[in-house]
């Protein structure tokens, strides 16, 4: 049976994050991608310059309409910058309930642009959290979820994922790629359980996207039958080695996107 994994997020017009890198990801990995776009973005490398936000109903017609339809094995959501679009993706996941849905809390861009409005953090935290199966903040958004300084420290990034925990996550994936020292360690907490996923730091500008695609592998991963912790350390291998790759695309004046076609492209 063909895995499908589903992508509730952004539309990124320069190709590199949001929907388009989650599609790109799904492809690599070898799963059948679907969209739910809830918001458009006019972007490119060097940064956001506008926002479109879909109608709330129009979101829920297109979560209906693709689970009706297909057999979806996982969710991953991304960009959702109004509070009554999250109402509406809860909602959906609850009529359609998922086994795997991996949120990430998108609020800026890897230009520095803010993707969310304030009032949005809060549902996400009250509706979506109890939703989904992981949430894979990075050190920004789990402080800003927090209302925390960014943790510096792995010690730091433990105790902000059971933090989050006590919020009413599952289970949380601390992204250390924006921490510093020649390793990028994330970290996952669980109730019960923590686990670090270490790799090396690759010295590149082309970052742009790299949240998106390492949850949208997890996805991937996830809708392949794999367990969480092996969904992530493969997840982890492909966007390193994404990011590695990417000194090989010559894409945009700003932070150009990671390789999602690395293992292909000659």
């Amino acid at each position: 049976m063909t895995a499908i994994a589903v992508t509730i997020a952004g539309s990124d017009s320069g190709g590199g994050a949001g929907i388009q890198a989650d599609l790109k990801t799904f492809s690599a990995l070898g799963v059948y991608g679907a969209t739910i776009m809830t918001a458009l973005t006019a972007q490119n490398t060097m940064g956001v310059s506008a926002i479109h936000d879909a109608p709330a109903d129009f979101v829920t017609a297109q979560i209906d309409a693709v689970f009706s339809d297909l057999n979806v094995n996982a969710v991953k959501i991304g960009m959702l910058s109004r509070t009554d679009i999250i109402h509406a993706v809860a909602d959906g996941l609850d009529r359609w309930k998922p086994a795997f849905t991996v949120l990430d809390p998108v609020m800026v861009a890897t230009s520095g642009d803010r993707l969310i409005r304030d009032d949005a953090v809060d549902a996400i935290v009250t509706r979506l959290f109890p939703r989904a199966q992981l949430i894979t903040p990075n050190l920004a958004e789990a402080a800003t979820l927090l209302n925390d300084t960014m943790a510096q420290t792995i010690e730091a990034m433990e105790r902000q994922g059971k933090a989050l925990i006590g919020r009413g996550a599952h289970a949380v994936l601390m992204k250390g790629g924006h921490g510093t020292g020649n390793k990028s360690i994330d970290v996952l907490v669980t109730e019960h359980h923590i686990e670090h996923f270490s790799a090396p730091r690759i010295a590149t500008k082309n970052t742009h996207g790299t949240g998106c695609t390492l949850s949208s592998a997890i996805a991937a991963e996830l809708a392949k039958g794999h367990s969480l912790a092996d969904s992530i350390r493969t997840a982890k291998a492909y966007v390193t080695a994404a990011l590695a790759a990417s000194e090989t695309l010559d894409i945009g004046k700003g932070s150009g996107p990671v390789h999602h076609f690395h293992r292909y492209w000659k």
